[in-house]
């Protein structure tokens, strides 16, 4: 029950509601295969305790994870991974996990006060840097 214990970190100045911010976290054990079909979750109560979140927000975490088939919530017995998602339904999931890193990531950039020409170049070089460097993420980045 305590599979989430210290996995699930919140940040209380991210522009990402909270209950996101935890829904995303768990989808993200899921697809790294920390969590398991059948794992048992903490309740929405001993969560909330832990993160010091209200108990409505991971609940709303919860209700969005059910919706998408991640868990189910059995009355009387808990809350548990349902489903293993297809391979559609993972790669739905990583995208919509890239899609909100790289949103976080423009409107830091943008607070920042950079332009999306210095971004670029900054990108290019890291992305330079990482592909020369020896067990780089090329293995796992590619370009299309």
């Amino acid at each position: 029950m305590n599979n989430l214990s210290g996995h699930i970190r919140v940040d209380f100045r991210s522009d990402e509601p909270l209950f996101l911010q935890i829904a995303r976290q768990v989808q993200e054990l899921v697809l790294s295969g920390a969590l398991k079909v059948g794992d048992q979750l903490p309740t929405v109560r001993e969560l909330a305790t832990e993160l010091r979140v209200n108990f409505n927000t991971v609940a709303r975490a919860y209700r969005l994870l059910d919706e998408a088939r991640l868990i189910s919530t059995q009355r009387g017995r808990g809350t548990y991974i349902w489903e293993e998602p297809t391979p559609q339904v993972m790669e739905q999931l990583r995208q919509k996990s890239l899609e909100e890193i790289a949103r976080n990531f423009i409107q830091e950039i943008g607070r920042l006060g950079y332009t999306f020409d210095q971004v670029r170049a900054a990108l290019e070089a890291a992305v330079q840097a990482e592909e020369a460097s020896p067990g780089g993420a090329q293995e796992t980045i590619s370009e299309e």
